[in-house]
């Protein structure tokens, strides 16, 4: 009897373009090379990210305002470039090639960056020549992500055989694993890298992240001999394809408009030009150019089209999630500012840092769900992994709600002391409240994060048509960047409406006299409305498994 193990894979290849062995290629062997890849590139882009506005208010002496506003501007740009780098990836250089490709962009944008730092030592150097650099790199950094995060997961996800059960099964924690490993290592190199930047050298700060994405780059090529690369069902580009279907419908639908007008206007004609009229509408339809025209599109392209589409309510009503998480690296943030940050006498706690908080959360779920979860709930429900995947995403909107209700009632809380000591006309006052209070806010937030926002990478990754599992991965990705900027216009909105007729706006400067509470209940409700929703086109979203059908 042959040994399932070493059959080969119908729809894979190695490294040679033979037929790829399951026994030695792929799975478990493969991932864990393309996870150590993700932990280098996530500590490399969080090592700019996170401590950037420290960069552009100090070496650059940018206002506070303008900093923040670059930040923004560079992180949304960053958050939905993904969708760029996975069309490529899909269309036309494939997954494995994009990374190397977007690795090298993202190499020498870490280089020009590490330069720019360098260059206020060089006297032949101006300062607006630094500023361009510095931007210019910026960008770059941005690109080489856009094309390195949708693909890198994506690749990853296709070491293991869907057909296989043991593989398939394998896959979900393949998501899990992946959070846990990214979080676990920003956290432990994060805090390092951000002490270097601010107390040491920024030359080195910048140069780490650089050196850390060569590293990446070469143990990425060293897996090489262990990938499994897809094969193409299809020459056609999966966008061409599925945009015919989408032409094919509107042009069904003029047809069908023209249909309508003619047969209205010949309502009032006579019996025998009404028959004449019909007559050339018919053959007009019918040709066989006509004909051609309707009927070029194959029963697959057209449930592809189909899958994409039911995929919008889904990517729409998760967009509330993510103008909750944009509140994590601001509000959140602003109220600590305002709070005790000792932690021990002689250790006090930069306000950003709590965000560690929230990536120790999912470090900590992350195998409590692989684990312990999943293997309960798998007991009672009999689905491989437990839960549905929009199961899995709806209860992490749902923990959502709850975490800004708990920012709700802390800042009530904060307030409520402000007002005891007499501290509303001091925007500088430290509260005598310590910064511990936020920690369930941020921690609650990384458990809802391991079901939602890991239950939306898988979700994205297998529900699209095999060749567009990048874009899948870039759709997730632009939730985040979306819900940031939706954020940000209804930070602006809010700011407008609750500062009519004289009164503080919910954000003045001042924060003691701010309401940031009014403004969480405000998400709040925003979140049960989202969710509420999420539910109703949850219960009734077919899941596309090649053929085999199954229910939220």
């Amino acid at each position: 009897m042959e040994n399932p193990n070493e059959i080969l894979l119908e729809a894979a290849v190695d490294y040679r373009g033979q037929a790829a062995v399951r026994s030695k290629s792929g799975y478990w062997r493969s991932a864990w090379f393309i996870i150590g890849v993700e932990v280098a590139e996530r500590i490399s882009f969080f090592g700019i990210q996170g401590n950037l506005i420290s960069y552009l208010t100090g070496p650059l002496e940018q206002t506070t305002a303008t900093a923040a506003k670059n930040v923004n501007v560079w992180s949304g740009t960053a958050s939905l470039l993904p969708l760029l780098g996975a069309f490529v990836a899909d269309s036309f250089l494939g997954r494995y090639r994009t990374i190397v490709l977007a690795s090298l962009i993202y190499i020498l944008g870490l280089g020009l960056l590490t330069l720019s730092a360098i260059l206020p030592s060089l006297t032949i150097c101006s300062p607006q020549s630094q500023v361009i650099l510095f931007f210019t790199s910026l960008y770059l950094v941005a690109i080489g992500q856009g094309g390195h995060q949708p693909c890198v997961q994506a690749f990853g996800a296709d070491q293991f055989d869907e057909q296989h059960p043991k593989e398939h099964r394998d896959r979900s924690s393949f998501f899990n694993w992946w959070s846990f490993a990214t979080a676990t290592g920003c956290i432990l190199t994060l805090p390092i890298l951000n002490y270097i930047q601010d107390n040491y050298s920024w030359v080195l700060g910048f140069g780490i992240p650089f050196l850390v994405m060569i590293i990446a780059l070469i143990v990425f090529l060293l897996g090489t001999v262990t990938y499994r690369f897809n094969i193409k069902d299809n020459d056609k580009s999966p966008f061409l394809r599925i945009g015919r279907v989408f032409v094919a419908a509107i042009r069904n639908w003029q047809d069908t408009l023209l249909y309508v007008d003619i047969k209205e206007e010949c309502d009032g004609m006579l019996p025998r030009q009404r028959s004449q009229q019909f007559n050339f509408l018919n053959k007009a339809l019918l040709t066989p150019k006509g004909s051609e025209r309707e009927n070029n599109c194959s029963i697959s392209e057209v449930e592809e089209a189909k899958a994409i589409l039911r995929l919008i309510p889904i990517w729409t009503t998760s967009l509330v999630y993510g103008i909750v998480h944009a509140q994590i690296s601001t509000f959140f943030t602003k109220q600590g500012k305002s709070m005790d940050i000792t932690i021990f006498p002689g250790f006090d706690m930069p306000p950003a840092s709590l965000q560690i908080i929230n990536g120790i959360s999912i470090a900590l779920f992350s195998p409590i769900y692989d684990r312990i979860f999943v293997p309960i709930t798998r007991a009672i429900t009999g689905k491989p992994s437990g839960i549905t995947m929009l199961q899995r995403i709806g209860t992490g909107i749902f923990i959502s709600i709850f975490t800004i209700v708990i920012a709700a009632f802390v800042e009530i809380k904060r307030l409520k002391i402000v007002q005891e000591y007499g501290l509303v006309d001091d925007p500088n006052a430290i509260v005598p409240m310590s910064i511990w209070w936020l920690v369930p806010q941020y921690f609650l937030f990384g458990v809802s994060g391991v079901f939602t926002m890991v239950g939306l990478q898988e979700f994205f990754y297998d529900q699209v048509p095999t060749e567009l599992r990048s874009m899948g991965l870039a759709l997730y990705l632009s939730i985040v960047g979306v819900g940031s900027f939706l954020s940000g216009f209804l930070i602006s909105l809010t700011q407008i409406l609750s500062g009519k007729y004289g009164n503080e706006s919910w954000f003045c400067d001042n924060i003691n006299k701010a309401h940031f509470d009014y403004f969480y209940w405000l998400l709040a409700g925003l979140s049960v409305v989202g969710f509420t929703l999420f539910v109703f086109f949850a219960k009734s979203y077919t899941y596309n498994h090649k053929g085999s059908i199954t229910h939220a």
